[in-house]
């Protein structure tokens, strides 16, 4: 536990510091050049009063900022990723897109802020033993109070948080959509009326949890015990099922042969031979079709939902109605491909190849995207030119530069 003062909703907050633009100014600068190895110093701003603040793409890597106050705050974009930020007021502020990888959130409020798009992998929300100030003494008495992490009504759909610490921690009504909450724990986490909807929770440790009236359409259970948990009213009938093991079996097969579309288009088709993948459930291939030529191949409807395919070749492949939330597209080469109707929610498309796909001296096709689904995706270096957008959903996403 740790020992922190406590948030305050009056106007003059006892115990914390205004700081002046120019002071604000020079620690801030003095901790970028500390980041990069140029001297400075580390900013050790705690109890510090941020309230309206705008710090948006601030680089605050590992600052201490205990305690302080950023009531409606703007920090969208800003690394915070380490940060000290535990017994936080962190209402209502602006942190979409923000970086913060393994920060310190115990018993820190985030109640309706905005964390849509937000890194969080790792980071610590469990609660904290705060002080607040005597009603009559004020500082430097204090009443110690134990206090959970507080996230209810704030928004964090597309939010990455795989791996962080959630137990205990107060999400009601919280939106979670589209969020990724893989090998998280949520022990004793209150998400009553949360919306999950298409969140990835394979693996999330829920024992103890509410989740009454939970929306979890389109949410990946996958490892997830619910019977530990409080599920009353709970909207569970469109929750995305497990890999059954029929499908598991029937995977490994295409599999080998998808290995052999390789070999057939590696060989000029010499070796090997075309494979279709249409309608299957591949998410148990795991890393198999990591970096396979599946030129012209046809998938369409199949479901690849956080497979890692980094490097694969998919040259004028029909995957029309395709499954690819999550999916580790890196590098992948998908010139000409037919990705009318695709889920790509929270894809990483990094340096991905989208453009047309040269037929001859004076004929190419576009990659066709029309209907797609790309919130949240990861486009950075990624070669959109010519591709059909029509209609595409680029909520939240990170477009090239």
């Amino acid at each position: 536990m740790v020992r922190l003062q406590a948030r305050s909703d009056e106007p003059n907050l006892p115990g914390r510091r205004r700081l002046s633009e120019g002071e604000l100014a020079m620690l801030l600068d003095s901790h970028v050049r500390f980041l990069a190895g140029k001297g400075g110093k580390r900013a050790q701003l705690p109890f510090v009063d941020f309230t309206g603040l705008d710090l948006s793409g601030r680089k605050l890597a590992g600052a201490d900022l205990t305690g302080s106050v950023f009531d409606g705050a703007r920090l969208p974009g800003a690394d915070l990723s380490g940060a000290i930020l535990a017994g936080c007021d962190l209402r209502r502020a602006d942190l979409r897109a923000a970086n913060l990888r393994r920060a310190d959130l115990r018993g820190t409020c985030l109640s309706g802020a905005n964390l849509a798009g937000a890194d969080l992998t790792e980071a610590d929300f469990r609660p904290g033993v705060i002080g607040r100030p005597h009603p009559t003494r004020g500082y430097p008495s204090v009443i110690e109070e134990h206090r959970s992490g507080e996230v209810d009504g704030a928004n964090l759909s597309g939010a990455t948080l795989d791996g962080s610490r959630l137990d205990g921690l107060y999400a009601a009504d919280a939106d979670f959509s589209d969020a990724s909450l893989k090998g998280a724990r949520m022990v004793g986490a209150n998400l009553k009326g949360a919306n999950l909807t298409g969140a990835f929770l394979a693996r999330l440790d829920i024992c103890g949890a509410i989740l009454e009236d939970a929306e979890f359409n389109g949410a990946d259970l996958t490892g997830v015990v619910l019977t530990s948990a409080r599920t009353q009213g709970a909207k569970l009938a469109g929750a995305v099922a497990p890999p059954t093991r029929d499908a598991i079996a029937r995977a490994e097969k295409l599999v080998i042969q998808a290995r052999a579309h390789h070999s057939w288009v590696d060989t000029g088709g010499r070796d090997g031979g075309p494979a279709r993948l249409d309608d299957a459930d591949l998410r148990s291939a795991q890393d198999g079709l990591k970096g396979l030529k599946l030129t012209a191949i046809s998938a369409k409807g199949a479901n690849l939902a956080g497979l890692d395919v980094s490097g694969i070749q998919l040259q004028g492949a029909n995957l029309e109605g395709c499954d690819l939330r999550g999916a580790m597209l890196c590098g992948a080469d998908l010139r000409g491909a037919r990705l009318m109707g695709a889920d790509l929610t929270r894809a990483d498309l990094t340096d991905a190849n989208l453009g047309p796909l040269p037929l001859s001296a004076d004929r190419s096709t576009p990659a066709n995207l029309t209907g797609a689904r790309l919130r949240y995706a990861k486009l950075e270096r990624a070669i959109l030119t010519g591709a059909i957008l029509d209609g595409a959903d680029l909520r939240g996403a990170k477009r090239p530069e």
